[in-house]
């Protein structure tokens, strides 16, 4: 590792990355810079449409299976589809997920439960089909798209706070079984970030949008090529010391008032 020098201990070549929900939003800039820095990018994801899009702009070196990761019994299936194409994974990154904006008190035990079976359960489930194969070769990173609702409360999303707030557990746990045996697990925290949901969101809200702002020390939201960019120097040998880190990309937020 010492032998490698700027910029090839970022380089990500000849890493095969898969990357759930990465047909939109934060996922496929994920995958724009893995891809970017070298990396194979293999997106999963429920619409093809999109996969198909991001996988077509990528060009070379991309691949898209549509897979849904609430179906927990193919996640096994699935890692193993993907290998045969396209050979060991070396890297995942949990990226897929969905929100419920609701009180908390009307949240149904159904709502909850489908929250958490595509962010907890679905990640345990990929994670648990590709730690085996990277336990096996003594090498291979895990990547979790966390949340500012794993490090504090956020109102109204009481599912999304617990289901994100349990990836820090996740992390944690993998992180010390899998850790010894050269496999790495981190996650990123990403704040408000610059995307099209969130454009929508503050669309006909204003207000909120200032009092995020005014939280924020940098005064300002995110693009979402700085989680992609993260998540590069997460996954390659830049990071070779650095294992159970939930990694705030914010602006500030986690740390200002």
């Amino acid at each position: 590792m010492s032998e490698l020098t700027y910029p090839e201990i970022f380089s990500l070549r000849g890493e095969v990355a898969l990357i759930t929900g990465g047909g939109t939003g934060i996922g496929r800039d994920i995958a724009r810079s893995m891809h970017a820095a070298g990396a194979t990018v293999i997106l999963t994801g429920r619409r093809e449409a999109e996969l198909a899009a991001t996988t077509k702009e990528l060009g070379e070196r991309a691949a898209y299976f549509v897979h849904d990761v609430t179906q927990l019994d193919t996640a096994a299936d699935l890692v193993a589809r993907v290998e045969q194409a396209r050979g060991p994974i070396t890297c995942l990154v949990n990226n897929a997920g969905q929100n419920l904006k609701k009180p908390a008190v009307e949240t149904s035990d159904a709502e909850f439960e489908a929250i958490f079976r595509t962010h907890v359960l679905g990640a345990h489930a990929l994670t648990r089909a590709v730690a085996p194969g990277m336990i096996q070769r003594g090498r291979g990173n895990v990547l979790f798209t966390a949340s500012m609702a794993s490090l504090f409360g956020i109102p109204l999303v009481i599912a999304y706070t617990a289901a994100k707030a349990a990836y820090v557990g996740l992390v944690k746990g993998y992180a010390t079984e899998l850790s010894p045996h050269g496999v790495r697990v981190n996650a990123i925290a990403p704040g408000w970030i610059d995307t099209a949901m969130s454009r929508k969101a503050f669309a006909g809200d204003p207000a909120r949008k200032e009092r995020i702002l005014s939280r924020t020390p940098m005064r300002r939201l995110g693009d979402s090529s700085d989680i992609g960019w993260a998540a590069v120097y997460l996954a390659s040998p830049a990071a070779n010391f650095v294992t159970g880190v939930i990694l705030p990309v914010d602006g500030g937020v986690s740390i200002g008032f």
